[in-house]
């Protein structure tokens, strides 16, 4: 016991370190986000600035540190506020016409389309690449020829077309017509990101993969991709997954995506429709897939159950639901939605029942039904999950009940859940919080079965100042118990959101609780034209039954500094170089880790009503 809790306290003696010293600096400004030096402290401010960089260019080494970690300071600029207000000058006005510009991915920017490419690299790939098609933006509208010009309505549809993956920003510009007064001209202007991109890496020295994808092929904004996998000792030696996808069909806001996939862990076609509910005025919102797999290691594509025996299964759903503005004509109000949908999965070769009949993998036929209030607003923001470019970050929340049945081949049972969100600016900007909670889980024969409880904290400070430099902490918690799981579900501590770089698989169980601490410093350098990010971090984790109090159970930490890699005008990957430390770390794994990977940048919960679904047990 008194080792354990030795352990313990050196585990977290650094985090507590990192989490006292952030929230201490913080502490020391309590000035507005865009902390501007007072008049009294404006001059010795710059005189010090000044002779920083002077006494710094004297030497190389000193003007490439300088360079490298020193910017000049950025005023915060409220652009919501600022993109309302401009709208709003001429709300009520008809528009007589809309006309589209996309700008070339290299060279030009909204404050001066005339600039061109600089390097023959750019200019060359201004030529390679197609420009989104004019008919492909003017689906994404929601506005048309003879419509009055709503600001709110303006807002939310730059937020639509900035989240399209192959876009890196949008700006709707109005011009009032000369002569008649109550007629408005709409600009809508485009910025494009490369669309093609190369993915791959190497796992364990025994398979490889290499993705090759366009996310805007000809320009019409349908996706493809080709992925091509390899495996030493397993059949097929080289496999192949592919998928096409197909955004907006028609200009309904319904998305349609097929794939086929033959590789050394899973052969099989898939389907997919989804029209999701894109703004709260929508008033229908639908969708369905298809699946047959004749050979796979899990049942869908994100389902955290793996198998070393193969599966032959087939998998169909389908939902629907329908939108209730609870405050009629106003943009930003509250929703209702009712939805219901229908899960069946069908075996033709699985695992065998574990002996006390309790079986993960069993046919059946689920209905559900959910009931889901929610509001959500957008606010924006820089330097959060990107670099440098628009973010759309969502206020608001999302609650919901959700009833089920469930005909299973092993005995009939039912399920029911609460799901609680709520996500927030702080008081005076101070920063973003983010919450969630829920319980659930399943009832047979007047017991309870594979149910769980779970609780959720996001923490993301404002923009603080290191110099003239600033950077900013993110915080995450995380508590998840599982009641009377199949054998087969546990939990672990192996994703990035809970310890970064942790790949064990001794240390599982049914009871985790996380914590996460990052500090991230946005460069100024460019990297060949890729934007960088330092970043340091202490992550805990607490894992193992669900008969103990958690605190009794195995801890694990990993502390480490690392860099981000990403040019948001391609579609690439994030590329991660990390160094990590983990003490005490359990016997499938080294004290130390070094890792180069790519992932894909971080996306916020956004208050969306989506199609009634259980709990995720991971």
């Amino acid at each position: 016991m008194w080792i354990r809790l030795y352990k313990y306290k050196i585990q977290l003696f650094f985090v507590l370190i990192i989490s006292v010293s952030a929230f201490k600096t913080a502490a020391q400004s309590n000035e507005p986000n865009e902390l501007v030096p007072g008049k009294s402290n404006a001059k010795k401010y710059e005189q010090f600035y000044d002779s920083l960089e002077y006494k710094a260019k004297q030497k190389k080494l000193t003007r490439i540190i300088y360079d490298f970690l020193v910017s000049p300071p950025r005023a915060f600029v409220d652009k919501e506020a600022v993109s309302l207000e401009y709208y709003s000058q001429l709300e009520g006005k008809i528009i007589s016409e809309i006309s589209i510009k996309p700008l070339d991915v290299f060279g030009p920017t909204f404050e001066d389309t005339t600039r061109t490419a600089k390097s023959w690299l750019e200019r060359t790939a201004n030529k390679v690449h197609t420009k989104s098609n004019l008919n492909t933006i003017e689906k994404m509208l929601l506005f048309k020829v003879g419509d009055f010009v709503d600001a709110d309505l303006m807002y939310e549809n730059e937020r639509i077309i900035r989240s399209l993956p192959y876009i890196q920003d949008v700006k709707i510009v109005l011009e009032q017509d000369s002569v008649y007064k109550g007629l408005v001209k709409v600009s809508v202007l485009t910025k494009d990101r490369f669309s093609v991109g190369v993915s791959g890496g190497v796992d364990g020295g025994q398979s490889a993969a290499l993705e090759v994808y366009n996310q805007n092929i000809f320009g019409i904004g349908h996706e493809i991709s080709f992925r091509f996998v390899g495996h030493l000792n397993k059949q097929p030696y080289t496999g192949l997954e592919t998928f096409y996808k197909i955004k907006n069909f028609k200009g309904k806001f319904v998305d349609i995506s097929a794939g086929y996939t033959n590789t050394y862990l899973r052969e099989g076609f898939s389907f997919n429709l989804d029209k999701p509910f894109i703004i709260p005025s929508i008033k229908w919102g639908f969708g369905g897939s298809a699946q047959r797999m004749f050979r796979t290691d899990r049942v869908l594509d994100n389902d955290p159950i793996k198998t070393q025996e193969s599966m032959d299964l087939a998998f169909l759903s389908a939902w629907g639901g329908r939108s209730f503005q609870l405050k009629p004509g106003h943009f930003q109000n509250s929703q209702m939605v009712l939805s219901a949908g229908i899960y069946n999965r069908t075996y033709f070769h699985r695992p065998s029942p574990a002996t006390d009949g309790l079986q993960y993998f069993s046919n059946s036929t689920f209905y559900l039904a959910g009931l889901t209030f929610s509001q959500r607003r957008y606010m924006q923001d820089q330097l959060v999950y990107s670099y440098g470019i628009t973010e759309d970050i969502p206020e608001g929340f999302k609650n919901e009940l959700v009833f089920g049945y469930d005909a299973n081949e092993f005995g009939d049972r039912y399920y029911a859940h609460l799901y609680f969100s709520n996500g927030n600016l702080l008081v005076k900007r101070q920063g973003y919080l983010f919450l969630s909670g829920g319980v659930g889980g399943y009832f047979k024969d007047n017991r309870y079965e594979q149910g769980q409880v779970q609780a959720g904290l996001n923490f993301i400070s404002r923009q603080i100042p290191a110099g003239r430099k600033r950077f900013r902490l993110f915080a995450r918690a995380n508590y998840m118990l599982g009641i009377r799981r199949f054998e087969i579900e546990n939990l672990t501590l192996n994703r990035n959101d809970h310890i970064r770089g942790f790949s064990s698989r001794e240390a599982a169980g049914k009871q985790r609780l996380s914590l996460d601490l990052e500090y991230v410093l946005f460069l100024r350098k460019q990297f060949y034209k890729f934007n960088m990010a330092a970043y340091g971090f202490a992550d805990v984790g607490i894992i193992g039954s669900n008969k103990n109090l958690i605190f009794t159970e195995h801890y694990y930490s990993g502390l480490g500094l690392g860099i981000r890699i990403h040019n948001e005008n391609l579609v690439f990957k994030t590329f991660h170089l990390r160094l990590g430390f983990y003490p005490f770390p359990p016997s499938d794994m080294s004290f130390v880790g070094v890792i180069l990977e790519e992932q894909l940048k971080k996306d916020f919960y956004s208050f969306t009503p989506t199609a009634p679904q259980p709990l995720r047990f991971e």
